[in-house]
């Protein structure tokens, strides 16, 4: 029988010329739509079969399909499965090429409507771009993907403390968040990172630890040189723990950006300010202290150079010799295709003349 129900909803069932077995949902109570969805279910696979026309794929098999490649490569896994919860009631049954324009500005609509920053509606906005562009790129089932329109984010700026003010946090913080702090401001490694470092990572004599590319968020190993203060810190840890570096109490510690960092910030009279900033504040001492940018990136384990080079603007050595062309007792050459230079007296910048 074509056609059968389950509860109130009819659903569909037939084989195509291939032989495949089709069971699926007609999402309604009505026997006649649903009859009308079993002929056009139906005809749609014949026209791929015996005309070799593209098949046509729904929102949940590309979510599906994008998953299970997904699984072991992204860290932030568990944050794209969130907006694809939001996005089931919005999408589920759509074909992929129904998802226009329109669609996508409705998307958009909807997440603002709840009342939720620009930044997290261009979160869930990229998950739905990679899945569309990779049902077009990877498993060609889109002809062309639609252009994903971003919402405008305010560029915030790099927080980050001054030696000073390191210096007054490590004096309010416990010892125990002290010394992992004290050890993120000298490899720069992620929260989760340090908590959950194991002697295993360690290697005292070469100096150095490793993060696994299971523990990275870009999923690639990360090589941690440690320099005097981040050892220093490693000795103190020393038989603590049979296999985690940093404890409280004997036990290994869950969480760093906890009630205890909030007060101890707030008793150093530090705003603004979070356990990921640690971060921040080590790559932009990095930057004022000359190391370059492509150094840093492989230090902090950025898959993106995008993302290392909001830090830039904290280094300008390598623009100085260029802004000191300008400076009135900078001799200035007249080996210039335009003519000889001619010195003003007049106090003002120097000029070119023909």
């Amino acid at each position: 029988m074509s056609l059968f129900k389950r509860g109130k909803t009819w659903w569909v069932r037939f084989s195509t010329p291939v032989g495949q077995q089709i069971r699926q949902s007609a999402k309604t109570a009505n026997r006649q739509l649903a009859q009308e969805f079993h002929d056009q279910l139906k005809a749609s696979y014949w026209r791929v079969s015996q005309l070799g026309e593209r098949p046509r794929r729904t929102w949940e098999q590309a979510v599906e399909r994008w998953l299970t490649e997904k699984q072991g490569e992204k860290a932030s896994l568990e944050d794209d499965i969130g907006h694809l919860r939001w996005l089931h009631n919005h999408l589920f049954g759509r074909y992929l090429d129904e998802i226009n324009r329109d669609v996508l500005d409705s998307l958009t609509q909807a997440r603002t409507d709840d009342g939720v920053t620009n930044a997290t509606v261009n979160r869930m906005l990229e998950v739905v771009r990679a899945i569309l562009r990779r049902a077009e790129r990877e498993w060609e089932w889109l002809e062309r993907a639609p252009h994903v329109r971003m919402l405008p984010e305010p560029k915030r700026r790099v927080r980050w403390l001054t030696r000073e003010e390191a210096d007054k946090l490590f004096e309010e913080l416990p010892e125990h968040l002290e010394e992992m702090a004290r050890f993120t401001l000298a490899t720069g490694l992620r929260e989760a990172n340090v908590v959950g470092l194991e002697w295993s990572q360690v290697d005292l004599e070469r100096q150095c630890a490793w993060i696994h590319p299971d523990q990275a968020k870009a999923r690639k190993a990360i090589p941690v040189p440690l320099n005097v203060d981040a050892m220093a810190v490693i000795r103190r840890q020393a038989e603590r723990h049979l296999t985690r570096v940093f404890t409280f109490k004997g036990k290994p510690v869950t969480k760093a950006n906890n009630h205890a960092w909030r007060k101890a910030l707030a008793r150093a009279g530090i705003k603004d300010f979070r356990w990921h900033d640690l971060r921040h504040t080590w790559a932009s001492w990095h930057v004022q202290q000359g190391t370059p940018l492509h150094v840093l990136q492989e230090l902090g384990g950025w898959s993106d150079y995008e993302m290392v080079r909001r830090y830039a603007h904290l280094s300008a050595e390598h623009l100085a010799h260029y802004a000191h062309n300008l400076s009135r007792g900078q001799e200035t050459s007249t080996n210039l295709a335009q003519g000889p230079i001619r010195q003003e007296n007049s106090g003002s910048a120097n000029a070119v003349t023909a």
